[in-house]
């Protein structure tokens, strides 16, 4: 099954991006092709060091969570627009994270993906 993660929230809401990366760990450990696409403030997750201190209470570590989902070969995609709209400079980019056009990740969801958006 192919799973896509949206994720629009950053430091902004960090129980709301934490979970998410939860739920992306969760569906690779079933065996799912999953993508997390980071767009609108979620791009900041990308960006080094950006994701070191956010913990929200009785949760694990957002930057464990993301490291974890990497390790496991779950697919980051930033979107382009987003990154660049933030003035974001594409050196301080994470290792792993792939920054793509939205029709990229259109193409992945018209291939019959379940979209899950926080």
């Amino acid at each position: 099954m192919k799973i896509a993660i949206s994720i629009t929230y950053s430091k902004n809401d960090a129980e709301r991006a934490t979970f998410a990366f939860m739920m992306a760990n969760n569906s690779l450990a079933s065996g799912n092709e999953t993508v997390v696409f980071l767009n609108l403030d979620g791009v900041y997750l990308a960006t080094e060091h950006y994701a070191d201190d956010i913990q929200v209470e009785d949760l694990p570590k957002l930057k464990d969570l993301l490291d974890k989902y990497l390790e496991n070969g779950g697919l980051l995609w930033v979107c382009g627009t987003c990154y660049n709209k933030r003035k974001l400079k594409q050196e301080s980019l994470i290792e792993g994270a792939k920054i793509i056009g939205q029709v990229t990740f259109l193409e992945f969801l018209s291939q019959g993906a379940a979209c899950i958006n926080y």
